[in-house]
């Protein structure tokens, strides 16, 4: 089945599952796409099976809380950032629940963690108003960035230069052989008046890189030229909450969450809005990716939330 406006418009909720009592605030796939990983703000980590659509697992991380978790390469390991006690960043085993590292050196809330698709190296990006690169397999910190404004970040596809966005206007791109000098480029747009940016994707043909934000527009900025291509909005965004917004494997279509529960998805290309899907969500969906290699979607409130499509349509 090929992805189409037509197949979109057919996605439907299959599986509610309501094993969180606060929001959802991170979602993660496996790189094989048959685990899904979940953090909230109840201090639950919760794993589930995509392929037969189940719960599998619920660990618990009290003490520190945790926030914006990811799959390091294996399905066994994670790392994520406390909301809690300080602001390091942990590196837990799923297997057994416990620490393999701790990566102590952010001074304020971290707002963004990415691995990198190519090797052990991740970034984070906090409040204190740092960019810093990591290596699993070593608790200090391989080289930190001033960014002298609040930055979101991201790997591009390859593995081989991350971007930064700072103040809500700036994009700078760096090479990971050589981030310690300047940027490669620079790109200056306008500076958003009414919201912030609270998230930086490139789509994953690499071509574009996406700027989601805390109010009702997202961005589409060229990743070589750095020209804005589009703004997409219709979707709701009246609490002020950084809202995911994500591609579709194909780089096609572009889907965010909504404060009022709904699911909004557009033509990356063309700027048109292909879909609005009702999930009977609750509360606003803060978190929404589609699965790397089936056709699935998962869009989090405090409630977790699995999509396909009308195979009967």
């Amino acid at each position: 089945m090929k992805l189409v406006d037509q197949v979109v418009q057919t996605f439907r909720v299959v599986k509610l599952f309501r094993d969180n009592t606060e929001k959802i605030n991170n979602i993660d796939y496996s790189p094989s796409g048959d685990l899904l990983l979940t953090s909230s703000d109840d201090d639950q980590i919760v794993i589930y099976d995509c392929e037969k659509g189940t719960s599998k697992r619920t660990l618990n991380s009290k003490k520190y809380g945790v926030d914006l978790i990811h799959f390091t390469h294996g399905k066994n390991s994670a790392i994520y950032a406390s909301t809690k006690v300080d602001d390091t960043i942990r590196y837990l085993s799923l297997h057994d629940n416990k620490f393999i590292r701790y990566f102590p050196g952010h001074t304020k809330r971290v707002g963004t963690l990415d691995m990198s698709p190519i090797n052990d190296t991740f970034i984070s990006a906090s409040a204190d108003k740092t960019l810093r690169l990591w290596d699993l397999r070593s608790p200090n910190c391989q080289g930190t960035i001033y960014t002298g404004g609040r930055p979101v970040a991201a790997f591009d596809p390859e593995g081989l230069i991350f971007a930064a966005g700072i103040s809500s206007e700036t994009i700078k791109l760096y090479d990971l052989r050589s981030f310690d000098k300047a940027p490669f480029n620079t790109f200056e747009l306008n500076k958003e008046k009414d919201c912030e940016w609270t998230g930086l994707k490139f789509s994953p043909d690499g071509r574009t890189i996406m700027l989601s934000t805390n109010g009702s527009t997202i961005r589409l900025v060229d990743a070589f030229s750095g020209s804005l291509l589009r703004t997409f909005t219709g979707h709701m965004n009246n609490k002020g909450i950084p809202l995911e917004a994500s591609f579709s494997p194909d780089s096609q279509f572009v889907f965010s969450g909504s404060t009022d529960g709904h699911v909004h998805v557009w033509h990356a290309e063309k700027g048109y809005k292909v879909s609005t899907l009702n999930g009977d969500h609750t509360g606003p969906v803060q978190c929404i990716q589609f699965n790397p290699k089936y056709m699935m979607l998962a869009s989090a409130c405090s409630h977790m939330a699995f999509w396909l499509p009308a195979l009967d349509q």
